[in-house]
């Protein structure tokens, strides 16, 4: 071969590589920038609170040892939190797996083969007149004895791979928060049955302490009938106070079992009885909440974390997606040796090797490099917009829960003191009723009021708990990092 056509050749692959290069041009997509903007505190307060009780872990929040057991317990045998610890490992994998692309790959292979050609064609006839060597005839059938390495290597110029495994290493991360989010929600769903198996503890020892006050006023009724003092109607509607009360236990009591349950399955355990805190709910004194700073959502949310690894990561799958548009190179290399005979492949002259380099670029029919950039560019934006519909969630249920912890103080502080008043007139009522100054039903009515009004007040400091266990998960808090170091959870290097 001339020069001319050497340097021919030459000029036409130049030429193929720079049309090839020129047909490459991406589409450029403009991306949605999120907003981290949050108001400097939370509703109508103007103070700046540092004091934020997110950063207590749920150990420190929660000081019933008690409750303490049973969150300790749920977070070792919950089902759902381990199935979700499984994903996590799964997620891990699939790092492992994208690190595999960009690297090269390389195996060692040996193999045998026959070849009979027929005798009345080309190739036949050539090797019925070739020898081997002077003298001696090419063999029929020819075998074929060959082992060797190989290696192939997309060398990933752009970072697509590299992109696309940064991006799954993102959502790892988004998964582990995923995950400290389910610790949140268990932690604070165990907390709040705890605190309504206590309310109904106190709730059912009301109604045995009222079944008793009601009927010591039966028996006072009777004796004025007695006397001519009373009627049997009012003996009647007084016993059938006295059995609806009666009556109440049995719901309490089956509200109480499922409660107890609804903590077991959490737990991870068939039911059983669930120890707990006895006697002491009028004692219980809500925990005090600091708020802290609104940004402070932004790194104690594990929602909010999550939400922010997962753009990451559709950020990373724009710039994967837009390396596909580029030329990729392919090398691969092979070195062997191969004789038709085993005894000559030992000798230098059966050793082959082989090296080659592959630029392939996109030219045309490109719809489908095209589409997937487009869904890439879409899906960051999506997640833009679940990013920051996440923050605005967070902090609307704060200042939510901050309010309601206020509402609730005061409404409770009129509702103890109603309470008061009306234990006290069923005392008045029934002695009125004695010396008939009053009839059978105010003492009813008051009987049944003082009843509700007990239960309202029972209810109304349950919620008080479980409202400042709802601030403490609203502003991040219930999962301990220390919880995820588990022999299960296997680690990973992001490096």
């Amino acid at each position: 071969m001339n020069k001319n056509k050497i340097k021919l050749y030459i000029y036409a692959g130049i030429a193929c590589v720079g049309f090839g290069l020129s047909s490459c041009k991406t589409i450029d997509l403009p991306q949605k920038v999120e907003n981290r903007n949050l108001p400097e505190n939370f509703g109508n307060s103007s103070s700046n609170d540092t004091i934020n009780s997110a950063k207590q872990t749920w150990k420190q929040f929660f000081t019933d040892e008690k409750l303490q057991a049973l969150i300790t317990t749920a977070l070792e045998n919950n089902q759902e939190l381990n199935i979700t610890l499984q994903e996590i490992n799964v997620s891990r994998n699939e790092i492992r797996g994208k690190r595999g692309e960009y690297l090269p790959t390389a195996g060692v292979k040996a193999g045998v083969g026959v070849d009979k050609v027929a005798r009345y064609t080309n190739i036949g006839a050539m090797e019925a007149t070739t020898d081997i060597k002077p003298g001696k005839e090419m063999p029929d059938p020819l075998f074929d004895f060959g082992v060797g390495a190989f290696a192939n290597w997309e060398t990933d110029i752009w970072g697509k791979l590299h992109n696309a495994t940064k991006a799954q290493v993102e959502r790892y991360l988004a998964s582990i928060e995923g995950r400290n989010f389910m610790v949140t929600n268990i932690v604070g769903e165990i907390s709040d049955s705890y605190y309504d198996l206590l309310a109904l503890d106190k709730e059912l020892e009301i109604v045995q302490e009222n079944i008793k006050i009601q009927e010591n006023a039966l028996r006072v009724v009777k004796l004025l009938k007695q006397g001519a003092r009373s009627n049997e109607l009012a003996v009647k509607r007084f016993e059938a106070q006295v059995l609806n009360t009666k009556s109440m236990q049995y719901k309490i009591q089956q509200e109480i079992v499922e409660t107890e349950n609804r903590i077991n399955f959490l737990v991870g355990r068939f039911p059983q009885h669930v120890d707990r805190t006895e006697n002491n709910f009028d004692n219980l004194v809500p925990t005090n909440v600091y708020s802290g700073l609104p940004s402070d959502l932004l790194a104690n949310r594990p929602d909010i974390k999550a939400a922010e690894y997962e753009l990451a990561a559709t950020k990373l799958d724009i710039k994967s997606a837009k390396a596909r548009f580029y030329p990729s190179l392919d090398l691969s290399a092979g070195i062997g040796l191969q004789a038709f005979n085993p005894m000559y492949l030992i000798r230098p002259k059966s050793i082959l090797y082989n090296l080659a380099g592959d630029l392939v670029a996109p030219v045309l029919n490109r719809s489908a490099i095209k589409t997937a950039y487009y869904n890439a560019n879409s899906k960051q934006i999506q997640a833009v917009y679940h990013y920051e519909q996440t923050i605005l969630n967070a902090y609307i249920e704060v200042v939510n829960q901050m309010a309601k912890v206020k509402n609730l103080e005061g409404s409770y502080q009129l509702k103890s003191q109603e309470v008061d008043a009306l234990t006290k007139s069923i005392d008045i009522s029934n002695d009125l009723f004695k010396y008939a100054r009053a009839d059978y039903m105010e003492v009813l009515l008051t009987q049944r009021d003082a009843l509700e009004a007990k239960f309202d007040l029972v209810e109304m400091k349950a919620n008080q708990l479980k409202t400042t266990v709802a601030v403490y998960k609203a502003l991040g808090g219930g999962w301990d990092q220390k919880d995820l170091e588990r022999p299960d959870v296997k680690k990973i290097d992001f490096k």
